[in-house]
């Protein structure tokens, strides 16, 4: 599927019609709300939001990622990568993953690196199928929880 990619801002009309839709459906607990601020504030520590349009002008699937200077030397690292529902395993997700992989490369970075919840097998096949290699445990402590 031909795709054509776009790096959406907070304030572009785009954020609201097509990207954050993609997002709450990735992460159903993030309101509307928490969305929107969730971008704001995102945005402002360097995460860029990627669009990838089919034919139709329709926002496809969206990636978002920012680079960074590690102890492991340059990374792209992809906080979230969804691909319309609807159209999942028609080379949307594939097309964001060679973009990202490009993007990477001309960033000067060594890796892409993510990370991916324990139970999602669907997007775990996706990643072993690019020869994405399982290098680490993350782990999180929830300071909220008292």
């Amino acid at each position: 599927m031909p795709l054509d990619f776009a790096e959406i801002t907070p304030g572009d009309p785009r954020m609201a019609s097509g990207v954050r839709p993609l997002l709450r459906a990735l992460r159903p607990a993030l309101s509307e709300d928490d969305c929107a601020r969730f971008v704001t504030e995102a945005h402002g520590q360097g995460l860029v939001f990627l669009a990838a349009y089919d034919a139709d002008g329709a926002c496809a699937g969206v990636a978002t990622y920012r680079v960074l200077a590690t102890s492991r030397g340059r990374v792209l690292q992809v906080d979230d990568l969804v691909t319309e529902p609807r159209l999942r395993s028609t080379g949307v997700g594939t097309g964001l993953w060679e973009e990202l992989v490009a993007r990477a490369g001309r960033a000067g970075c060594a890796r892409v690196e993510l990370d991916s919840g324990v139970t999602n097998r669907g997007a775990h096949r996706f990643y072993h199928a690019r020869r994405m290699a399982v290098s680490a445990f993350h782990f999180a402590h929830d300071v909220t929880a008292g």
